[in-house]
């Protein structure tokens, strides 16, 4: 095992191949889009041509095979897992892969979930990876702690809306990484106004937004606002995140793009050759 350098805490490896970056994506509550932003960013990393996985650990909540229209199980050969892919090849895990009936209930207690996630990470064979993408539980509890400190994270994206509540909340999560020093890559502000397709005219439905006061009080990049698409939300109800560019294309890259700047990234990543 191996220490990360801005971390006292031993961080688990995957036994199978090289995974270069682990971004987490995090949220301080539930409800705003976390597990959508997660399956962009990875269709957004994809479609750069960047070999990518997605780690499902929303253990409870899990939300990942439904985005992306996955219903094949998992296999598991012994002590190795091989993750499903989404049709455009993104090897995704999650508990959802392994249970008989997906709507079954995952009642168990924090160690027992933890250690699932730390399964997720360390017997998946997921090849190697240029981005492992890590959907995050809400809130501050088990689970964003155990990967805070177990998973060798290159940094965490925290996903906020505009209201104030969750304001406060994000502020929360953003303490916690920083007390256990993670960086922090940038706010996404998800579900931030709604511009009418007519006038162009712009409602901020749930309140002024108050993400780059926090990003400057936090000393945090703002990497994106994203605005409230109807179509979008359908796609990830029907399970074809993947194709968010046949209808609003370019809805990600601004954000995209301004996190693959962050120094935590820059470092050489393997490219597919077609």
């Amino acid at each position: 095992m191996s220490k990360n350098a801005n971390s006292p805490f031993e961080k688990i490896q995957n036994r199978y191949g090289i995974i270069k970056k682990v971004v987490a994506v995090m949220s301080g509550k539930g409800g705003v889009g976390k597990s959508s932003i997660t399956a962009l960013l990875a269709s957004a990393l994809n479609k750069k041509g960047l070999k990518v996985g997605v780690l499902d650990a929303d253990i409870t909540g899990p939300s990942i095979p439904k985005v992306f229209g996955v219903k094949e199980k998992a296999q598991v050969i012994g002590d190795t897992i091989l993750p499903s892919e989404t049709p455009l090849g993104i090897k995704i895990m999650s508990i959802n892969l392994i249970l008989e009936n997906e709507e079954d209930p995952v009642i168990w207690r924090g160690p027992l979930i933890a250690g699932m996630v730390k399964q997720f990470f360390e017997q998946v064979d997921w090849g190697d990876l240029d981005y492992l993408v890590v959907d995050l539980p809400p809130g501050t509890g088990d689970v964003p702690l155990t990967v805070m400190q177990s998973l060798p994270l290159s940094g965490m994206i925290v996903v906020s809306s505009p209201q104030e509540l969750v304001t406060l909340i994000v502020k929360k999560a953003i303490n916690m990484a920083d007390k256990l020093n993670i960086p922090i890559l940038g706010l996404i502000e998800n579900m931030s106004y709604f511009e009418c397709p007519g006038c162009k005219r712009k409602t901020e439905l749930f309140g002024k937004s108050r993400v780059e006061v926090v990003a400057s009080e936090m000393e945090l990049a703002l990497l994106g606002r994203l605005p409230i698409i109807p179509e979008v939300a359908q796609l990830s109800d029907e399970g074809k995140i993947e194709t968010v560019e046949a209808i609003c294309p370019g809805f990600f890259d601004e954000i995209v793009n301004n996190l693959l700047t962050k120094p935590e990234l820059k470092n050489k990543v393997n490219r597919r050759v077609n």
